[in-house]
This record gives C-alpha cells, sequence and structure tokens, in this order.
C-alpha cells in the first residue's frame, strides 16, 4: 500500500515527513453520506423536506451517540455505519497525517477513546484552571512529572482535550526512549507527540500548538516515593529559551495523584543496565505479582493548571541570557511545587 498523505505545517517548509500511513494517499474529509443542509426538489417538482445530516461523533439527542430513536433503541446504524466509514478510510489510506505524524482521525475516535475511561472512572481526575492555556495560539504547558510510568502526561492530554473551552490538543514532547520502543513510538506519533528537541518544539509553538513538556525526565518519573512531590532538577532551562524565543506564555501544571500509583520503593540498577533502560522500579506489588503487579493503583488525580507567565514582552535576545533563563525556570518551578502542597494540603484521600 501506498502512504497516506501527508498535509505540512507551512508551505515551502523543506520538512521531510515523520508521519506515515496505510493505503494510497488522500483526505479523510467529510463524507458523503453527511448529506445536505439545505431542501432540494424530487422528480415532481415538489418540495423535499432537507436530509438529516448525520450527527458527530458524541452528539446527543436523536441519531447521535448517546441519543435514541423514537422507540427509546440508540441508532446503532449510524453507529456501525460511522465505524466502517472509519475502517474503509484506514484501509485505502484516504486518511492524513501532519509532518510530524500526527493522526488527528485515529486520535479523535480510538487512542483518545481508550484513555478516556482510565481518566474518568479509574483516577477520576478533577481538572482547575484549564481556561488558563489561551484558547489560540502558541503555549508551552510545563509539569511535574512523576508515576514510574508516564501516565501523567497523558492523563494532561485528555485533561486539555476534553476540558478547555477551545478543546485544544496537546502536544507533547517525549524523551529519545519513547520513539525506539516498538510500538510505542508510532502511537506517540499518531497522538501528536515528537522529540523533546528545541527544533521541533519551536516549529509546533510557531504554528500555534499548545506543547507540553516536563522538565525532570526521568528523575521524576523515576524517584523513590520518599521523595513524591518533591520537584527534582529542571534541566538547564532550555523550554523558558523555547518560550522566549516563540514568544508563547508558559503555564505551569500540578499534578497530584500520578505519584502513588506505582510506589517505588526500590530500584534495581542492575535490571535497568541489562535492559538498557534508566530504572527498574521495585514496587510493593511489582515484579512479585508478575503482570497483575503492573496495574496501577486506582488514586484520585488533580490536574492544576496555574496563571500563564507572559514571553512576550522581552527582546529578541532575551532568549540567549542565561540569568533571565535561570530566572524563569526557578519561577516556573517555584510555582509548581507550592501549587502542589497546596492540593496535597487540600485533599482528603490518597483514593477519595
Amino acid at each position: 500500500m501506498a502512504d497516506a498523505k501527508v498535509i505540512p505545517f507551512g508551505e515551502g517548509s523543506g520538512k521531510r515527513p515523520r508521519g506515515r500511513g496505510t493505503g494510497r494517499p488522500g483526505g479523510h474529509g467529510r463524507e458523503d453520506g453527511h448529506g445536505r443542509a439545505d431542501g432540494h426538489e424530487g422528480a415532481d417538482g415538489r418540495e423535499r423536506p432537507p436530509l438529516r445530516p448525520v450527527p458527530e461523533p458524541g452528539a446527543s439527542g436523536p441519531g447521535g451517540d448517546g441519543g435514541a430513536e423514537a422507540g427509546g433503541h440508540p441508532d446503532w446504524e449510524q453507529r456501525i455505519a460511522r465505524g466502517l466509514a472509519f475502517l474503509r478510510r484506514r484501509v485505502t489510506g484516504e486518511y492524513e497525517v501532519d509532518d510530524f505524524g500526527y493522526d488527528e482521525e485515529l486520535t479523535e475516535q480510538v487512542l483518545m477513546s481508550l484513555i478516556r475511561p482510565v481518566y474518568e472512572n479509574y483516577f477520576r481526575v478533577e481538572v482547575k484552571g484549564v481556561e488558563n492555556i489561551p484558547s489560540d495560539g502558541g503555549a508551552l504547558v510545563v509539569a511535574n512529572h512523576s508515576g514510574t510510568l508516564p501516565l501523567d502526561g497523558l492523563m494532561m492530554q485528555v485533561a486539555i482535550h476534553d476540558h478547555h473551552p477551545a478543546r485544544r490538543r496537546l502536544r507533547l514532547l517525549a524523551a529519545d526512549l519513547v520513539f525506539t520502543l516498538p510500538v510505542v513510538s508510532e502511537l506517540a506519533r499518531k497522538a501528536g507527540h515528537t522529540l523533546a528537541c528545541t527544533a521541533d518544539a519551536e516549529e509546533l509553538l510557531g504554528r500555534g500548538e499548545v506543547v507540553g513538556v516536563m522538565p525532570e525526565g526521568f528523575k521524576g518519573l523515576g524517584k523513590p516515593f520518599g521523595e513524591r512531590y518533591k520537584l527534582q532538577r529542571f534541566g538547564r532551562g532550555g523550554f523558558v529559551s523555547t518560550a522566549l524565543r516563540a514568544g508563547v506564555p508558559i503555564v505551569p501544571c500540578s499534578i497530584v495523584g500520578a505519584e502513588e500509583i506505582y510506589p517505588m520503593l526500590g530500584n534495581s540498577k542492575t535490571l535497568a543496565r541489562l535492559l538498557g533502560i534508566p530504572y527498574f522500579p521495585l514496587t510493593p506489588t511489582f515484579p512479585w505479582l508478575g503482570p497483575l503487579g503492573a496495574l496501577p493503583l486506582p488514586t484520585k488525580w488533580t490536574i492544576q493548571f496555574g496563571e500563564p507567565i507572559a514571553t512576550d514582552g522581552y527582546p529578541p535576545e532575551a532568549a540567549d541570557d542565561p540569568m533571565l533563563m535561570f530566572d524563569l525556570t526557578d519561577q516556573v518551578r517555584e510555582r509548581i511545587q507550592h501549587t502542589l502542597y497546596t492540593l496535597l494540603v487540600d485533599r482528603r484521600s490518597v483514593f477519595f
């Protein structure tokens, strides 16, 4: 099969496409089955009523996913029709990916649908301050990182998509390791994430995207349970330089609940070196219970987005000022840490 159509971010960008799909090139726009909204004349010359459009996924009312027919039964025919249309586009390649590999249709209809039940029913995430993310234009969301496995990034992606008034998309910057893992690498690209490098971050921000970064990296993700909610070093402040060059606001984000899903009591450095991974966690359940021990604990999460820190008032050369980068990095880190402590004081329980 040929590759799916690649849609570049800008004309003449000269950037080699990163994403690939299956099937022949083609768009994945609205199907003809959506029908026209205006009335039309029949063969007898009489005015016909307008055709009823097929509702969007998740729409309520008759014919929607949450709606029902007159007899009270869900409209399964339309659901099946949409599912078959989706499968046909995947097989024939009539869908689009951007030059980072982001597949909007697959993310919206499949990946987000798989993550959302975990977000809503398992971790029961509460979101605060999501309106602090601008409704349009670029923004850099900076969050703490924890939990042994990077589930916090996925939960943050759902939080922004489902709760922001403009239903914005989060493009996460991920570590090199993510893009060396089979299956995981492809899914990360399809979901819109890319390598944590300055060039990719600046390009996404320049295109008006919401970009997410977790400066603690593996230091935060794999820290011992005894150091929970204590922020690790934020690197060299490269994310501040990126925001300054793009002139976009920095939005601090604090995540509570992820630290306890896999209480990391120890780290087998020998196994980590053999497997080529940053750490090998030892938790109360893993690896002692085998695959069952990999099931995260159902903690109650809170994700809070703080007030944005503006960067558009600085001159262009500010991005090369090490003292300014240090000050802004420290300011962002302090805001996240202070909010973490506040959320911890206010929460009733780890699980409720």
